[in-house]
């Protein structure tokens, strides 16, 4: 087996646990709904789609052979976790200023309106505030766990990616 070989595993199973740690934070979040009544407001739904995306492009990125091909889909990792920096980023803004919402009359249509709202409703369908205060996990907001998540994601990924491959040439 050759030392590129060995190391594009490396990465593969880094992808493989991305994913599994991302269906685990959307589980969470829907045991926190479905168990502890805490409703998703549209800014939570909109993290919960940044995180099937990435879970699906790291297990997609994983089974890639290339290091092209595996690049690509860590590309589009990071490209969903930005996403979901600014959306959670928005979500911290929101509850920190709880005057500014946001706006479930607003946003509530469009998130609703995605096909995912529509096979499975209860995990992707609005039904709270993005400024309800929730009780903190470990002195913080989901939002702020969430934001610390996608921000670990864009910096870990391509430093990862970039150590792995480095010792490649």
């Amino acid at each position: 087996m050759s030392e590129e070989t060995m190391r594009l595993g490396r990465e593969r199973r880094y992808l493989v646990l991305l994913g599994i740690i991302c269906l685990a934070l959307i589980g969470g979040a829907l045991y926190m709904q479905i168990v502890l009544g805490e409703a998703p407001c549209p800014l939570c739904i909109l993290q919960r789609y940044a995180l099937l995306l990435i879970a699906i492009f790291a297990f997609i990125g994983a089974a890639m052979r290339t290091r092209r091909s595996i690049t690509v889909f860590e590309t589009l990792v990071v490209i969903c976790a930005l996403a979901g920096v600014g959306v959670a980023g928005h979500h911290v803004y929101t509850q920190f200023y709880p005057a500014v919402s946001c706006g479930i009359d607003v946003l509530q249509p469009i998130v609703d309106g995605l096909p995912l709202a529509k096979i499975f409703p209860l995990g992707f369908q609005v039904d709270g505030f993005c400024s309800t205060p929730y009780p903190p996990i470990l002195g913080l907001s989901l939002a702020q766990w969430a934001l610390i998540a996608f921000v670990l994601v864009v910096v870990l990924v391509p430093l990862l990616t970039s150590r792995n491959r480095k010792a490649l040439r």
